[in-house]
């Protein structure tokens, strides 16, 4: 197995692990579930809150399945050139992060409406990591293509 198939299969196992928490325990402070979110709570003591918040925790873990399967169907069945593109690809997806989500993440800490205080600092980290890891992959298999 290739080192594009190593990262993407890393990334799958992190997105599985955070899937199954967002529908069994999305409310857990681990793993990027939604427990770190005060609203989250305040949204489980009013049932319209609770069902909407339910819905939108079970409508990402179901987006997250596409990159997972779409990822397996690249290490199963992809080519060195699909491998490339998905890792560049991924860079490009998880950098959408700092369009609207980092902003309101950051904002919201400030505010005192995360908790643990500084989470967002945690998050922007975890990205980055996926960012570089990703991009180191691509460069990579792009040099070794060549």
């Amino acid at each position: 197995m290739n080192i594009l198939k190593w990262a993407i299969l890393i990334f799958i196992i992190i997105e599985t692990l955070n899937v199954l928490m967002l529908y069994v325990a999305p409310g857990m402070k681990q793993g990027n579930a939604l427990g770190v979110f005060n609203a989250w709570h305040k949204a489980q003591e009013d049932e319209e809150m609770k069902s909407f918040a339910n819905y939108m925790a079970y409508w990402v873990a179901g987006a997250k399945l596409i990159f997972i399967f779409l990822g397996i169907s690249v290490i199963l069945w992809g080519n060195v050139e699909m491998q490339i593109a998905t890792c560049g690809a991924m860079v490009i997806s998880i950098s959408s992060f700092f369009y609207k989500l980092y902003p309101i993440i950051k904002d919201m800490d400030k505010k005192g409406q995360i908790d643990p205080k500084g989470y967002s600092r945690i998050l922007l980290a975890m990205i980055l990591i996926f960012i570089g890891g990703f991009l180191t992959v691509f460069m990579i298999g792009f040099i070794k293509y060549l």
